[in-house]
């Protein structure tokens, strides 16, 4: 959830949290986020990375962060994949996982931000 909430406080878009625990063994999550630029995208998964460590977990791995279609950052429970709209739609993770259930992460952290 804190990773989506970063990339839509870093203005990406159309974002998507899927549970791929049950059908995935290399993650629990899968955050979904298209930017417009390879600089946004970049922009995007570094403050992702530094403050996803700053709240104390081990670095993940980047993929791709000079990539114009798709950057990956890997923090073994959660990988986020960052795309530009054509990459997205060319990939289709969606499509590609839909069996895995879509979490209402906007809900959460509606709900988190009330509760303090």
């Amino acid at each position: 959830m804190t990773c989506a909430r970063i990339a839509e406080q870093m203005k990406g878009r159309d974002i998507v949290v899927r549970e791929v625990a049950g059908i995935l063994r290399i993650a629990d999550y899968f955050v979904i986020v298209t930017g417009g630029s390879r600089r946004q995208l970049r922009a995007i998964a570094e403050e992702i990375d530094r403050r996803v460590r700053a709240e104390g977990e081990k670095g993940g791995r980047i993929e791709g962060l000079a990539s114009e279609w798709w950057t990956l950052l890997d923090f073994d429970t959660v990988v986020v994949h960052l795309f530009s709209a054509e990459a997205r739609a060319h990939y289709d993770l969606e499509l590609l996982w839909a069996d895995a259930p879509v979490l209402e992460w906007e809900k959460a952290g509606a709900r988190s931000a009330s509760a303090s």
